[in-house]
């Protein structure tokens, strides 16, 4: 059994039994009061109840009787603080009560006033107007007429808040959301796309360079045994010789003789 449900059965048998039990005290208490008086006014005998100590017997009825009689009028004395206590209970399991129906109406007035329901402006017709509708309400038609009217109050006061917060505005910034949220997953997916783009062209040009710079390096290697190679493969009668100058420095040649000679 939930703890809850344990709380409610018992507050439940003990709403039950108190009235009970004070009722039995106070009628026990009265009949024991009625029944000593008539005893010590002779109309009724006192119970014979003897008690022996050795040899020695001893008649305590009287004193039995009389010592009950005392014993429920003193608890009779605490009835009153009992019946005050019960009755404050009652009045605060009432008011818990009471205060779960406002804020049932209130939250029906206050959805409703989220989605337009209501029109007018005027603090009295609003009031009447949220009012009237809690009464047609199909889960609310059973509460008192002064929860409905506080459940209206409070309605009335917060519609500028359902109005700033209506279902409308509510229903066009979850779908400003749901778009810019799309857009961002779609910007996101894209981000990754140029991403792994970038990378893969990245290690492309390395791959790239890499391979321009072993090309390089194969060139030059084969430049450096080429130069090495070649003079000892050719003999030096083979080897090109060096051309005759085919131009004519003037500045460096001797004018040339005119004259005729004889």
């Amino acid at each position: 059994m939930k703890p809850s449900t344990f709380n409610k059965t018992s507050l439940l048998v003990q709403s039950i039994l108190q009235p009970i039990v004070m009722a039995a005290l106070i009628i026990g208490t009265i009949g024991a009061v009625i029944a000593t008086g008539l005893a010590f006014a002779g109309e009724l005998p006192w119970p014979g109840i003897a008690v022996e100590y050795g040899e020695t017997s001893v008649q305590i009825g009287m004193a039995l009787q009389i010592g009950m009689t005392v014993f429920l009028m003193m608890l009779c004395v605490f009835l009153p603080t009992t019946w005050r206590v019960r009755r404050l209970e009652n009045s605060h399991r009432r008011f818990e009560l009471n205060m779960d129906d406002v804020t049932r109406a209130y939250a029906a007035a206050h959805a409703g006033d989220r989605a337009g329901v209501f029109q007018l402006k005027h603090e009295f017709d609003a009031v009447r107007e949220r009012i009237q509708f809690l009464r047609n309400h199909p889960d609310l038609g059973e509460m008192e007429p002064g929860i409905l009217e506080i459940a209206a109050q409070m309605s009335q006061v917060s519609s500028e808040l359902a109005r700033v917060y209506s279902d409308e505005k509510m229903s066009r910034a979850r779908v400003f959301l749901d778009q810019r949220q799309q857009e961002l997953a779609t910007f996101e997916e894209r981000i990754d796309q140029a991403t792994g783009i970038t990378r893969e062209l990245v290690h492309w040009a390395r791959q790239v360079e890499l391979g321009e710079a072993v090309a390089q390096s194969r060139l030059d290697r084969l430049r450096e045994e080429m130069s090495n190679v070649m003079p000892t493969l050719l003999p030096a009668a083979a080897r090109p010789a060096q051309l005759p100058r085919r131009y004519v420095d003037l500045a460096k040649s001797e004018p040339a003789n005119t004259t005729p000679a004889e």
